[in-house]
């Protein structure tokens, strides 16, 4: 065991505060990067080095598994190793297990890994037939309630009041659903994740002998992530505790962003009015990021209601934070990805970039964008793109339409619309937020995608599955240490040296179902989160259309209105893109996609070499026969002109063509530089 002193070196003076305070109730608001875990294992090391605790009755609670295993390793390190380090739900099943089969008689309820089965049998009962998104939703419905404890009979009140909703049903079925599905699971002698909180919750306040056993247990309490806090989880820290005060808590309610799931972050606030004599500490002193991203993060919330402790750098000064704009999301992705590459060629392993967006379908531009530069990837917290189960049907049934010819004459757009309505999309996006609204999202970029296709000038669906296909082929690709991709909430206590946070526009961020002013401060938090990710580099970016050649509608989001230089250095491309981009033959303004990619109207006369582009064409056809692959796949048409154009010498003269990155340039550029020579 170490000496009490020795565990205190090397704390700063707040974080030492922590370490010292080792009688509670002790609250401390914790900035993001600040060393919150250090401070608390620290603390709880030291009162064990310092005899006032003993290891085995300490409980140290968090959230996830992750967070409890670090917990415990750095414990070990301290010589604190018999210290109890759980997420909420493990700390409870333990008892649960333990005092049920004494208490009642009988085995335990057998938890159940996934509510869905039992909700569609509850749902078939009361003639409901959902969709598999909204019996995710559903099931959504059901934690939130339960963890809030709202019963099945109140669901719909309390619902409305909250501003809960589910896609296509009204609050009263949802809550005879959720009643249903109770009556389920009770007959099938099951349990799910929010019962284990609630019946070990019921057992401590109905059994004093089982209570008094675990307060003899447990005499000391830390809790993690305190602003996440349910009010279950409340009701049964207070069972625990017994009327005791011994229990330290940290957290930051500026990153509060788990409301939707019942998070309360007033637990955290009004700690000091729960617990009289409270001991408050503020860790400030920032240790991930440079001033610069620390700067930004201060001035996101500077003066909102979600402002918290205002951080304090302290390593050395970084590079600015970058905010730009695009033309449209593909224009966006393709300028990150070229990022990234270029900061991986510096030095920077792959593992140590993120690209951060706000919903799971915006990755796929990202994916498409990083494996055209063989760039490596993950996706965390979802599954890749074309491995989402929606995103599989829609291929399928894509495929089948072109194989069919079912949508023959319809036009590209128009055949894909019409397919992917089948499976529910609306040129609508559905109101509330859930999984009904992450299926969308996902039907709606392959709309994107079929939209941008379009303009390019491919009009067949056959052409437009090939291309799904050779996307998700290289997409599929088996990944290493690579680029992480995530939503904003799956990035949570995560940290990179380069952050990309991309996406952020009005009706994005903040999401558009987001109205109320709560919501949309936690999509401010949302946001706060994400910045605080970077520890050496930083760049936020937002597109003014969803699709090449489309109008320029959106606004960066409002929370940038603090972080933007003078509005008129951020205004929409609008007519002066117009006035720069036209036709390098007549000078007209140039209309499509495909026209500004190739500089000159499609009616105007060639200005490159018409005998060297039959050339590449040829060669192109020969090529695309032997990968068995579309010929627009190795090069399409636009860049064959440029190359006939420019005439290209060397590797360095090939990368300065649009449509050729590294990865085309070390597949085909040895062979065209022959056919231009």
């Amino acid at each position: 065991m170490l000496d009490p002193a020795a565990i205190l070196q090397g704390l700063d003076p707040e974080q030492r505060q922590v370490a010292e305070a080792l009688r509670g109730p002790v609250r401390v608001l914790a900035g993001a990067g600040t060393g919150k875990t250090r401070a608390i294992t620290h603390r709880i090391a030291h009162g064990v080095a310092a005899g006032v605790y003993q290891p085995t009755e300490v409980l140290a609670v968090t959230f996830t598994t992750r967070a409890a295993g670090e917990m415990r390793g750095r414990l070990r390190m301290l010589g604190a190793g018999g210290v109890q380090a759980r997420t909420f739900h493990s700390a409870a099943l333990r008892q649960l297990r333990y005092f049920w089969p004494h208490v009642h008689g009988t085995e335990l309820p057998t938890l159940t890994e996934s509510k869905l089965g039992m909700l569609a049998t509850a749902a078939s009962r009361q003639r409901v037939r959902p969709d598999k998104a909204q019996l995710r939703d559903i099931a959504s419905e059901v934690e939130w309630a339960k963890v809030s404890n709202v019963a099945p009979d109140d669901y719909a009140r309390l619902a409305l009041r909250s501003g809960r909703s589910v896609s296509g049903l009204d609050p009263e079925t949802v809550g005879r659903v959720f009643g249903s599905y109770e009556e389920v699971k009770r007959s099938q002698a099951r349990m799910d994740m929010e019962d284990v909180l609630l019946l070990t919750a019921g057992l401590l306040a109905d059994d004093q002998r089982v209570a008094a056993q675990v307060r003899r247990q447990y005499k000391w309490f830390v809790v993690d992530e305190y602003q996440d806090v349910s009010p279950i989880q409340s009701a049964l820290l207070d069972l625990w505790l017994g009327g005791r005060d011994e229990i330290c808590v940290v957290g930051d309610p500026a990153q509060t962003i788990y409301s939707f799931a019942g998070a309360d972050a007033s637990y955290l606030r009004d700690f000091p009015r729960k617990h009289d004599h409270t001991t408050s500490i503020e860790l400030v002193r920032n240790y991930r990021s440079t001033p610069e991203v620390v700067a930004a993060a201060n001035d996101l919330l500077a003066g909102t209601p979600s402002a918290g402790v205002r951080l304090q750098a302290q390593s050395p000064a970084g590079g600015a934070v970058t905010y730009t704009s695009y033309p449209d999301e593909v224009a966006e992705a393709e300028a990150v990805a070229a990022a990234i590459a270029q900061v991986v060629a510096q030095g920077t392993p792959p593992g140590e970039v993120a690209v951060l967006f706000r919903i799971n379908a915006q990755s796929e531009a990202y994916e498409e964008a990083l494996a055209g530069r063989s760039i490596p990837y993950v996706v965390r917290g979802a599954a890749r793109f074309f491995d989402r189960a929606e995103v599989r049907e829609a291929v399928t049934r894509l495929r089948g339409a072109a194989r069919g010819g079912t949508t023959a004459g319809d036009g590209l757009l128009d055949a894909v619309r019409g397919v992917l309505s089948v499976m529910g999309w609306t040129p609508e996006a559905p109101a509330a937020r859930g999984q009904t609204r992450d299926r969308w999202e996902s039907l709606q970029a392959l709309v994107d995608q079929a939209a941008e296709l379009a303009g390019s000038g491919v009009d067949d669906l056959g052409v437009f599955v090939d291309e799904l296909d050779r996307r998700a082929s290289e997409q599929h690709a088996p990944q290493a240490d690579g680029v992480t991709l995530a939503t904003l909430h799956a990035a949570k206590g995560l940290e990179w040296d380069c952050v990309f946070v991309v996406g952020v526009c009005e009706g994005t961020l903040p999401i558009t179902y987001a109205e109320s002013p709560t919501a949309i401060e936690e999509e401010r938090r949302l946001l706060y989160v994400g910045l605080t990710r970077a520890r050496r580099a930083l760049a936020v970016s937002w597109a003014w259309a969803r699709n090449p050649g489309g109008r320029a509608t959106r606004k960066p989001s409002r929370f940038l209105d603090p972080l933007l230089p003078a509005a008129s250095s951020v205004q929409p491309p609008g007519a002066r893109s117009r006035k720069v981009i036209s036709c390098r033959e007549c000078g007209k303004p140039l209309a499509t996609g495909a026209e500004k990619k190739r500089g000159r109207c499609a009616d105007c006369p060639a200005s490159y070499d018409e005998t060297l582009f039959e050339l590449l064409r040829t060669w192109r056809s020969g090529q695309a026969a032997e990968e068995s692959v579309p010929a627009y796949v190795v090069f399409t048409d636009a860049t064959l002109q440029l190359i006939a154009e420019h005439k290209p010498r060397s590797a360095a003269d090939l990368l300065r063509i649009n449509g050729i990155g590294k990865a085309k340039l070390e597949r085909y550029g040895e062979a065209v530089l022959d056919l231009v020579g």
